[in-house]
């Protein structure tokens, strides 16, 4: 690998943003592609694709073969409020790898005994997720129900463009919601990359079916879209 490709593929890393370096197998030659880059690039369906697998593989396109190397971020899962439905999403979304933290200023649910196994932080949203540092492999999953915690995680992920965005509630809850981020200046297309009611329609009833539902959205947004934030970056 040449210095230069070396040198930018650290950058992306230590940023946080995606990227694959594509090898021809038939004469070596390199190249990197950056997300912000992929939807102009020649290549821009096999790259996009192994990108969100988050999977390096062989591909054949117009009868030349290509080694995709996948660089992805480490998926991130913030989940706002130390709930019944976050104690189940917690522990689910660990068991596929994300990285969960948890985000709550009620001492009371906020707490190391309720959530052994995560990062818990006991602290209001406006201030810390600004340090956790928010991007496009970030989800935000707000859970509860009170606008005064989840409405500034909310719009700081709105803001950071963060793959996923979902707010549990009601469709007449998420209506006022939806009244409160216009009125703070969100535009339509911004507010409509909230998933709310939170979570794919599965009938969900308990915190724990709720959890699945919730995590299975997450997912879906993950690898089965592209990166909207990324899309709209390189537009």
């Amino acid at each position: 690998m040449k210095l230069d490709i070396l040198k930018a593929l650290n950058e992306e890393r230590r940023a946080r943003r995606a990227a694959v370096l594509v090898t021809d197998l038939s004469s070596g030659a390199q190249r990197l592609v950056k997300a912000a880059d992929i939807v102009v690039d020649p290549m821009a369906e096999a790259i996009d694709r192994q990108l969100r697998m988050g999977k390096s593989a062989s591909v054949e396109i117009e009868g030349k073969t290509y080694f995709l190397t996948v660089q992805a971020p480490p998926a991130r899962l913030v989940v706002i409020g130390a709930v019944h439905v976050s104690q189940a999403l917690a522990e689910m979304a660990r068991l596929v790898d994300f990285d969960v933290t948890i985000v709550d200023p009620r001492t009371a649910f906020a707490s190391e005994e309720r959530f052994p196994n995560v990062r818990v932080i006991a602290e209001w949203p406006d201030k810390v997720l600004p340090e956790i540092g928010l991007d496009a492999y970030t989800g935000i999953a707000a859970l509860t129900h009170d606008p005064k915690i989840d409405d500034p995680a909310l719009k700081l992920a709105l803001e950071a463009k963060c793959f996923y965005i979902g707010a549990l509630g009601s469709k007449k809850t998420h209506a006022k919601r939806v009244e409160r981020l216009a009125a703070a200046g969100f535009s339509p297309e911004q507010i409509g990359r909230i998933h709310a009611p939170i979570g794919l329609d599965i009938g969900a009833v308990s915190p724990a079916e709720i959890a699945v539902s919730v995590l299975a959205e997450i997912v879906l947004s993950l690898r089965k879209k592209p990166l909207r934030s990324e899309k709209e970056k390189a537009a």
